[in-house]
């Protein structure tokens, strides 16, 4: 009974950390079947996550820092949407007064909202780190990732070079939480797995209404290909690596083992 409750606290934290998601994927449903006056729907879609973006932080769910660390992520996005759309990795076909090089602006939101999850689940589940690499190779590996991202299509893919170092350097490190006032553990890199499958389930609801569309998707709407996960997986690694890293930078750096009980946590 009481690791049902445990798992119902963790499962209420996790939904609160994903309010910004959430407004995003129900606005991409509505804006769906319901037809909007006035502006194309790519341009509602931008009203609507800069309304959502004001009020979180308005209402204090999110702190200004955060939004500083989630407007980064919103630029580093929306780099790599103007340059994967432009090779043609996948496209944004309706019309909008907000298009940029044939890009929305919303779409920077999207990722936003992996950054926006992120800083959230770190504040209400207390999240504390064991054992985290020297800054320079956590520096150098996030900035190795984003970088495969564009230059794969010029030179070879090492994603999988990259998914093994990112094991290497993070195999003795760990993600401490806190759950109804008792502390759990989980390996980073299982966290990475988890976080990354379900953004890829995410990815799915959000091409089905529309959000961008791949090429395999132009006749017909389509399941995402299986190997999507590597891709959000390492997108989530840089996400993360980024927030962990600012958070170090303002002074909360990583727990030592021993100071604490634990429990194993998978």
């Amino acid at each position: 009974m009481m690791a049902i409750k445990q798992l119902l606290r963790f499962g209420w934290e996790q939904a609160l950390s994903c309010l910004f998601p959430v407004v995003i994927f129900a606005s991409l449903a509505l804006t769906q079947i319901i037809p909007l006056p006035i502006l194309p729907r790519y341009d509602w879609l931008l009203l609507i996550c800069l309304f959502m973006q004001w009020a979180m932080v308005k209402s204090g769910l999110e702190t200004r820092d955060e939004l500083k660390v989630i407007t980064l992520f919103h630029l580093i996005g929306l780099a790599l949407e103007l340059f994967k759309v432009h090779m043609g990795s996948w496209s944004y076909p309706g019309e909008g007064y907000s298009k940029l090089f044939g890009v929305p602006l919303y779409s920077g939101f999207m990722y936003a909202s992996v950054a926006s999850y992120l800083c959230q689940a770190w504040r209400r589940l207390k999240v504390e780190l064991i054992q985290w690499p020297p800054f320079l190779s956590v520096v150098l590996l996030a900035a190795a990732i984003y970088l495969n991202f564009f230059t794969h299509h010029f030179w070879i893919d090492i994603r999988w070079w990259l998914s093994g170092l990112v094991i290497i350097v993070f195999w003795k490190t760990w993600v401490v939480y806190v759950v109804g006032g008792t502390y759990y553990r989980m390996p980073l890199a299982l966290s990475f797995v988890l976080i990354g499958f379900f953004i890829w389930i995410a990815e799915n609801i959000a091409t089905f209404f529309g959000a961008w569309e791949y090429p395999n998707q132009a006749d017909a709407w389509s399941l995402v290909h299986l190997g999507k996960v590597s891709s959000w997986l390492l997108l989530v690694i840089v996400s993360f690596l980024i927030v962990a890293t600012l958070k170090r930078v303002k002074g909360k750096g990583p727990v030592r083992a021993g100071t604490k009980t634990l429990t194993n946590g998978y």
